[in-house]
């Protein structure tokens, strides 16, 4: 995408700016992990209807330089199935090796450079069981120029919903837990940053 009209870009930040160089590629991972199994299909409703209209940036690619030397946002199509990864395991393996495969995978993931072609976030359904997650896991894959860990850690369960009543924003219970109780607690979701420096 090489043409400029200024009608439809607005310029990057300056930290948008650094993060976007040649020199740097900072992605952050935000893994959601569940107990019960995945629904593509909600995943895809969630994407399109709260995902995406949550920040103009999950549309929007990064454009050629304009007249002064920045670079600019511009507001694109997006294709869901260009963004959603489900990978595949092998079958019958131990809950330590299933472990293993999430951790490399992790790690793949975050030193992949995004296409140029697209906004740079993907959602990445992983199905299959790890220690931490019997139902599997959602890997959210952000470029940093579009968004920060702050912002994805507070994106990630406002766009949740309760499951007795769609309409209502999740909650989580008041009760107050002992040390205890919590030292012996899974976070249901955890937020991971990689960085590549090139």
């Amino acid at each position: 995408m090489e043409c400029f009209n200024e009608n439809f870009a607005e310029p990057l930040s300056p930290m948008a700016q650094n993060f976007s160089s040649s020199a740097l590629r900072v992605y952050i991972l935000g893994v959601s992990e569940f107990d019960v199994p995945i629904d593509d299909l909600q995943i895809v409703s969630l994407l399109r209807d709260l995902f995406l209209p949550a920040n103009p940036r999950f549309s929007s690619m990064i454009v050629a330089r304009d007249k002064d030397g920045g670079k600019r946002w511009s507001k694109v199509e997006v294709k869901l199935e260009e963004h959603i990864f489900i990978p595949k395991f092998p079958e019958g393996l131990s809950l330590d090796s299933y472990d293993k495969y999430f951790g490399k995978y992790l790690s793949r993931i975050a030193m992949q450079e995004s296409p140029p072609n697209k906004p740079s976030w993907e959602v990445h359904i992983i199905k299959d069981r790890t220690s931490n997650a019997s139902g599997g896991s959602i890997v959210f894959r952000v470029h940093h120029s579009i968004a920060d860990g702050f912002s994805i850690m507070g994106l990630l369960p406002s766009s949740l919903r309760r499951a007795d009543n769609p309409s209502l924003p999740l909650t989580f219970p008041s009760r107050q837990r002992s040390k205890t109780e919590l030292g012996n607690k899974r976070s249901s979701m955890r937020l991971l940053g990689f960085y590549n420096f090139m």
